[in-house]
């Protein structure tokens, strides 16, 4: 190629062709890996909210029972000081 003539066009060597096509496979199976990395995401956003939920729902059952056992508690202590 002739520094002086614009009008010729530069030929890739097939060295430079083959680590363009190397590289454009790479960054498609990042783009692949990118996608399946963001549902996966959103799958475990969406489990850890219902595990959220249900924790939350299985703290307060704890608790109501706690206070119904704490409440018979009482109610056996005053049966066995009435006896």
């Amino acid at each position: 190629m002739d520094p002086k003539n614009t009008n010729e066009t530069a030929v890739p060597s097939s060295s430079a062709v083959a680590d363009l096509a190397m590289l454009a496979e790479r960054v498609e199976h990042l783009v692949k890996h990118c996608a399946q990395l963001v549902v996966e995401n959103r799958e475990l956003h969406e489990q850890t909210s219902t595990l959220q939920v249900e924790r939350d729902a299985l703290r307060e059952k704890n608790e109501q029972f706690r206070t119904r056992i704490d409440a018979m508690v009482v109610r056996l202590k005053d049966l066995e000081q009435n006896s």
